[in-house]
């Protein structure tokens, strides 16, 4: 049974949709409208409660959180496609680690600066300036820290491409070519390495010609 997505315009779904492209695994998109309220809408608070994107449907089977459905689908298919959860236990607990990374350091400042510099004056919402100063200083720091584990391992949770490399693709995306602070990654040689490595792999190119953004 084909698995579905809802929502796979937006960024957080695109997290799951290039895990499913890396695994090989089929999918069909169910668009969701944020803007008109789509995702409030009864039928679809029964797949998520909170009214958040992305949901999967593998079959009688759902699941919501973008992070824990690419875990899902990565260790279901593990033998399937791209490994993206690494071989030995060591490699995995790495994985791990830098999945919470991204979820805790990297993408709450990011996210922020989002909503901030993309979304506001898109809905005709005034920027908070204290937020998004703030949330630059946070993602340099963490961007430094990225740049030091990278200029030992050629991606974050060793020599291999895997879910925690991942997770970045979405947002990373609106930080290097849509917020006007791609200077944050060009001016950190290995993090800029890193992102033009990653940003390059096919799955990426196929879900932006698939599903563009909104913003």
């Amino acid at each position: 049974m084909v698995v579905k997505v809802y929502g796979p315009t937006y960024a957080s779904p695109k997290r799951v949709v290039v895990c499913l492209i890396e695994k090989e695994i089929e999918f069909e998109a169910v668009h969701v409208d944020l803007f008109k309220g789509e995702n409030k809408e009864p039928e679809f608070l029964k797949l998520q409660p909170f009214g958040s994107l992305p949901v999967i449907q593998d079959g009688d089977y759902t699941l919501y959180e973008s992070r824990a459905i690419i875990r899902y689908f990565a260790e279901k298919y593990k033998d399937q496609g791209t490994d993206l959860l690494g071989k030995t236990i060591e490699e995995k607990g790495l994985v791990e680690q830098w999945l919470e990374v991204e979820a805790h350091n990297f993408h709450p400042p990011l996210y922020n600066l989002v909503i901030n510099v993309l979304f506001a004056p898109l809905m005709g919402a005034t920027s908070d300036q204290k937020v998004i100063e703030e949330s630059d200083k946070k993602l340099e720091k963490v961007l430094d820290v990225y740049e030091e584990r990278l200029s030992k391992s050629k991606y974050l949770a060793g020599d291999f491409f895997s879910l925690a490399d991942l997770s970045h693709l979405p947002f990373g995306h609106y930080l290097v070519n849509q917020t006007g602070r791609g200077n944050l990654v060009r001016e950190r040689k290995h993090v800029s390495a890193w992102w033009d490595d990653i940003s390059n792999r096919p799955s990426w190119k196929t879900v932006l010609q698939l599903y563009k953004y909104p913003v």
